[in-house]
């Protein structure tokens, strides 16, 4: 820091030095020359405009104004064209100046287009005279407007990066709270579900039926610890995804479900009253993570809505592997769903946000025959071709 602080401070002394050589060692050279050079030498003051950008304008116009009333350049030039020359120079202060109109506040910004402006005309009003006058008058002026302009169009792009820089950052928030909001709702949900019924079995065989109560309160423990870790894995990630933990703080966590889960489901699932037929048919391969955990999510919550809401004692599950999609099918013969079950409503918007982020398609609904039926169809991606060696 230090360092580049002397390298822009050295960059301002050697433009005053430059000018000053302009000015006086070169006294009789050009007015064209003169405002050339005063224009290159600007470069010397980088380091100063980034770090003390309204100090630059100030020496800018020092250097610019000291060009314009220094000694008069070379005999053989009028004294009109030397100024007409020499007024280029005021080019090295609108280049701060649209710098500073960029990325400086807006209060400043003003006070340096008020300055700059006020400098250059009272500069050329009282060394212009006849038709220079006006010509130098209109092309300061358009100049200073040009730099005004590009500086506040640097300042909308970057205020416009900015801004979408922050929706995105938004709306990849509320995506994750959408995801953990899913996440907890379909396992605790289930998990909570099939506790409640357990606990009322087994409160009311405890006194006649010891060991049927015994059973219940095995599944209620088996439940409630798997919920425990699940919970457990989605809070030690959202932990060390705020603190940024290292791989070296980081616990090991259980896998994310997937399909080769669904028969422990099930018979979490048989274990509350309702038994549940899996069934499995095209060519069984591994799919994405993703893709595994919400078809996994979808008949979890499926199974808990049959389980609370059916009133039947079995159902069914069918998983297809195609070549494009994969489908899951969950069918009951219970009585339904009711329209005014917030709950089961609440779940099915769960599950049609997981199958809309894949791309997939949902039908939920009752079935003419009686029950209720949730289909979703999620796309696969397509395989890649491995190649044969031949022999």
């Amino acid at each position: 820091m230090t360092r580049t602080k002397a390298v822009a401070w050295a960059g301002g002394a050697s433009y005053l030095l430059v000018v000053g050589l302009l000015v006086g060692a070169a006294p009789r050279a050009s007015g064209t020359v003169h405002g050339v050079g005063a224009l290159l030498a600007v470069s010397l003051l980088a380091g100063v405009v980034r770090r003390m950008p309204l100090l630059a304008l100030a020496m800018a116009l020092f250097g610019s104004t000291a060009v314009v009333v220094g000694p008069p350049s070379s005999a053989h030039e009028s004294r009109a064209a030397s100024y007409q020359g020499q007024f280029l120079s005021y080019l090295a202060a609108d280049l701060v100046l649209g710098f500073i109109v960029a990325t400086c506040a807006r209060r400043a910004s003003t006070v340096a287009v008020a300055v700059s402006f006020t400098v250059q005309l009272l500069v050329i009003g009282g060394f212009a005279h006849g038709d220079s006058l006006a010509v130098n008058g209109v092309i300061a002026l358009l100049a200073l407007a040009a730099s005004c302009m590009a500086g506040l169009l640097s300042r909308e792009r970057r205020e416009h990066a900015v801004a979408l820089r922050a929706q995105e950052v938004a709306e990849a928030v509320t995506a994750e709270r959408l995801r953990i909001a899913r996440e907890l709702h379909d396992m605790v949900a289930h998990s909570i579900g099939i506790i409640a019924i357990q606990a009322g079995m087994g409160s009311r065989v405890i006194q006649t039926q010891p060991t049927e109560a015994r059973e219940a309160l095995r599944a209620i423990e088996t439940t409630s610890r798997e919920t425990l870790s699940g919970l457990r894995r989605t809070l030690v990630s959202l932990r060390q995804a705020d603190r940024g933990a290292t791989s070296s703080e980081q616990s090991p966590l259980a896998p994310s479900p997937g399909l080769a889960d669904v028969e422990q489901l099930a018979a979490a699932t048989a274990g509350a009253g309702v038994r549940v037929d899996v069934r499995r048919s095209g060519e069984q391969r591994p799919v994405p993570a993703d893709i595994g955990l919400s078809a996994y999510r979808i008949v979890q919550e499926a199974l808990t809505n049959v389980v609370r809401h059916a009133g039947t004692g079995r159902c069914r599950v069918a998983i297809e592997y195609g070549d494009e999609e994969l489908s899951v099918e969950v069918v009951d013969d219970g009585r339904g769903a009711s329209e005014h079950d917030s709950d089961h409503g609440f779940g099915l918007i769960g599950m049609r946000e997981r199958v809309g982020l894949l791309g997939g398609r949902l039908s939920a609904g009752p079935r003419p025959e009686g029950g209720f039926r949730v289909a979703a169809r999620l796309p696969l991606p397509a395989p890649v071709g491995v190649p044969v060696e031949a022999r």
